[in-house]
């Protein structure tokens, strides 16, 4: 068996011309790997070819080399490629999944040079998707490629899995949760399952779950003139949610787990959207609605905390007369017309956050490879969303996170990531699999 010192050697550097030639591919077909449905549904069999001419011909399927590939397509143009690079020891495995192959949208117009074709300015490689996720599309496929060249001698089998279908949710039945679901991805679970799509070259340990909200006030229409006469719902969604936030907070205080974590932020739940039907600048409207999204670490429950807001709104709706008001004529009951205003409390699609395992024999090689490649290793946690890894997790996957792009540029405007970074990430993930095989 290769030593951990051979199988450095042997793996080398990660090849910049490889690399940099497949993500060109990659990135120009980045205009049709946008996730958007239903007006952009991302096509990613584009992305899928290019993996595939440059892993196909050292694969099992040529006979050209020890690759087991396996492109599964549960939507026409929308594949997953599973990546197989085989060891000498059954049950020994170790996989880096994740990669996704579609983006989020780009605007051209907002950007200071084309989102849909590789340019390249000095270290900085740019273009949508090149920190998330195909900068690691070509990252990883450039590793089972080496592998495949040099052939170690292995004890783990190791396995890439390129997913569809990450950024949105809207249709499901097309990405990882359809390999899971079909037990492709089962044998995955003897071993760890690094999952490469977060940024900033450390382990992130530890995501946040979601609970979308609106909030939906009811009021009285009136000329603003005679406010005594209204109850105004813009008034009462502001008092409401103020009171609807102090009992959150109350009850989902910090939690002494995010300090271990590292989480930047406590649980959060707070307004993003506002809107009402229109009207004049005199007119007190009838209705309002504000929405927002609960961020929530995953040492609390998503159930506990909705059923949690639907109690405060049962309780305001009930003591709306209670509910601070605005001057001497704002009100939100009008007894002698038997009107109260009212509040109603509806969700969108929630997801789990995720506390990955400090214990696991995967978090403990991740950290020393990070250590030993980039110089120091500073485990974080955010809450943001990743509802995909949660669901691994509850399968019985011991999944760890990584990523190599830029935190700064993730979703943004003229992302870019650093090809330094992406060669760290070759170490890393060299240096992960050597560690394993001790």
């Amino acid at each position: 068996m290769a030593s951990s010192t051979d199988l450095k050697k042997i793996l080398g550097d990660l090849n910049k011309d490889s690399f940099i030639s497949l993500l060109s591919k990659l990135i120009g077909e980045s205009k049709y790997l946008q996730n958007n449905p239903p007006e952009l549904i991302p096509q990613e069999d584009r992305a899928v070819k290019h993996v595939l001419d440059s892993l196909l011909p050292l694969s099992t399927t040529t006979g050209g080399g020890p690759l087991v590939i396996n492109h599964v397509t549960y939507f026409p143009g929308r594949g997953n490629v599973i990546v197989e690079y085989p060891g000498t020891v059954p049950g020994k495995i170790l996989s880096f999944v994740g990669c996704h192959m579609d983006v989020v949208t780009a605007n051209p117009n907002d950007w200071e040079f084309d989102p849909f074709s590789l340019s390249i300015d000095g270290d900085k490689l740019r273009g949508r998707g090149t920190t998330d996720c195909l900068g690691h599309v070509a990252l990883v496929a450039e590793l089972m490629r080496r592998l495949a060249e040099t052939k170690p001698k292995l004890k783990s089998t190791v396995v890439a899995v390129f997913i569809a279908n990450e950024e949105n949710s809207a249709i499901s039945g097309v990405g990882v949760d359809a390999l899971v679901k079909d037990g492709l991805l089962s044998k995955l679970r003897e071993g760890p399952l690094f999952w490469i799509d977060t940024a900033d070259k450390q382990p992130c340990v530890g995501t946040g779950g979601m609970i979308p909200w609106k909030l939906h006030v009811t009021g009285k229409l009136f000329h603003s003139g005679l406010a005594h006469k209204a109850i105004n719902p813009l008034e009462l969604a502001m008092e409401a949610l103020k009171e609807i936030q102090s009992r959150f907070y109350r009850d989902f205080p910090p939690h002494p787990k995010e300090e271990v974590y590292g989480f930047a932020t406590p649980s959060t739940m707070k307004p993003t959207q506002w809107s009402y039907p229109g009207g004049g600048i005199n007119q007190i409207p009838a209705e309002c609605t504000i929405s927002g999204d609960v961020r929530l670490t995953p040492f609390y429950n998503v159930k506990d905390v909705m059923e949690k807001l639907q109690e405060y709104v049962d309780d305001i709706n009930e003591n709306i007369g209670k509910l601070d008001s605005r001057g001497p004529v704002s009100k939100y009951v009008l007894p002698d017309e038997n009107l109260r205003g009212s509040l109603t409390l509806s969700f969108d699609e929630t997801s789990s956050g995720v506390a990955c395992d400090l214990n696991s024999r995967g978090f403990h090689v991740l950290c020393k490879a990070t250590e030993e490649v980039v110089g120091h290793v500073k485990p974080y946690s955010i809450t943001g969303s990743l509802p995909l890894i949660r669901e691994l997790q509850d399968e019985g996957f011991d999944v760890q996170t990584s990523g190599y792009g830029l935190m700064a540029t993730y979703h943004a405007k003229n992302e870019y990531c650093l090809f330094s970074d992406m060669r760290q990430g070759y170490q890393v993930f060299v240096s992960i699999i050597s560690q394993l095989e001790d």
